[in-house]
């Protein structure tokens, strides 16, 4: 029996011609419970043109729904707007099929490309502005460097209305479902934000930058088709706004607690300063190593405002799973945030002042002084973590003048 793959129309003259991966959990460490596509996209141009390809083993899918609108042979362009491998990877394997007459990237792109797979066929790199015709149709090249590569742009389909945007705008969510009004919006508020948070957290600055000179740009935009997860067809002021909201990362009163224990000593600590940030008026999220993966402590410390962070002395340093969070986090790059740092020890007890130095290197503002217990913390050492807590809600309280709720 041979089963139909096949094209899913966008407009009239677009397709998405993509790949559903059911079984990805983890991307460069981020977990991706829920899978993910890898978006490419048809334009039924004059000049027939493939927008991005695919991650390799996924090539046939990709190939079998083009062979669902046309002959693949039939393409006369491909279009590369990101050089990651979960984009460019079947890229070998399309020009081979294809034989397109030109291939397209960014400028950096067309020097990744080329340094990536050592490709007979020429890369011709276009500029940013520059447009490209179709034809019938034409696209609009934005260079939108480091977000996330330094080869990143946007391809802009004036006479559709259409953005194809890359990675922006994405998330890591495997559906049958292709547009954002067939999914549920709880969880396309929690991906898109998870999405942010792991992977475009460090350049929020140009996040703004690129948001406000899009929007300078009057592009009368009523699609954005990212390369992961559904595309935006409903509701673009939402996506748009909640990119704007993340990138200011304005702190809330959420504050977010992390730990990892071996005698449960640290997880006492824990609840201490859990208990006293609820009195002093915050939204709290206690997150345990042993059952919290680091791109879940990412996600909810995207629109906090206070990172408290836990661990027992290990062989005279941080425990393994604070440490790795701890890593990840300050490559992320959070701003704005107040915070403080905790654990139990034994006979040494170094991972407190550690984990200090992290923060103030991550630029956390020390709102509370570390608190240190030896072997099992007693009625004082709890007592001090709570009035921590307590201080730290207080000082969330008067710098979200606002009284925003965290999400």
């Amino acid at each position: 029996m041979s089963v139909d793959t096949k094209a899913i129309r966008v407009t009239d003259d677009v397709y998405w011609v993509g790949a559903i991966d059911w079984t990805l959990r983890d991307f460069h460490g981020y977990l991706t419970s829920r899978g993910t596509t890898y978006n490419a996209f048809l334009v039924m141009a004059d000049k027939v043109t493939l927008i991005d390809t695919v991650k390799q083993p996924f090539c046939g899918e990709m190939l079998a729904r083009i062979a669902s609108v046309i002959d693949p042979a039939k393409i006369d362009y491909i279009v590369s707007d990101h050089s990651e491998m979960d984009h460019s990877g079947c890229l070998p394997q399309a020009i081979a099929a294809v034989q397109p007459e030109k291939v397209f990237a960014s400028t950096i792109g067309a020097k990744t490309l080329a340094r990536q797979f050592k490709l007979d066929q020429e890369i011709i790199p276009v500029k940013d502005g520059e447009t490209l015709s179709l034809g019938n149709l034409n696209l609009a090249f934005v260079e939108t460097k480091m977000l996330h590569w330094p080869d990143s742009m946007f391809s802009y389909l004036p006479e559709r209305q259409l953005l194809f945007a890359q990675d922006a705008f994405g998330m890591h969510l495997a559906t049958s479902e292709r547009f954002d009004d067939e999914v549920d919006d709880w969880v396309l508020e929690f991906e898109a934000a998870k999405y942010y948070a792991n992977i475009l957290t460090p350049f929020s600055p140009l996040v703004l930058k690129l948001l406000e000179r899009v929007g300078g740009m009057n592009l009368d935009i009523k699609t954005i088709a990212p390369d992961h997860g559904p595309i935006w067809r409903n509701d673009l002021g939402r996506i748009l706004g909640l990119y704007e909201k993340w990138a200011t990362m304005a702190p809330s009163r959420k504050a977010v607690v992390v730990y990892d224990t071996m005698w449960k000593s640290t997880a006492a600590m824990a609840r201490a300063y859990g208990e006293g940030l609820l009195e002093g008026g915050a939204c709290v999220r206690l997150m345990p190593l042993g059952a919290s993966h680091r791109s879940d402590v990412a996600t909810e410390l995207l629109d906090a405002g206070a990172l408290l962070v836990g661990s027992p002395t290990m062989n005279n340093t941080i425990f393994p799973t604070v440490a790795d969070v701890l890593t990840y986090l300050k490559g992320l790059k959070r701003q704005n945030l107040i915070g403080t740092c905790f654990g139990s020890y034994g006979w040494s007890g170094e991972a407190t002042k550690q984990i200090a130095q992290t923060l103030e290197e991550m630029k956390v503002e020390m709102a509370a002084e570390p608190v240190r217990a030896q072997y099992v913390p007693d009625e004082s050492d709890l007592a001090k973590c709570y009035e921590a807590g307590k201080v730290i809600g207080e000082k969330l309280q008067a710098n979200c003048e606002c009284g925003c709720k965290a999400r």
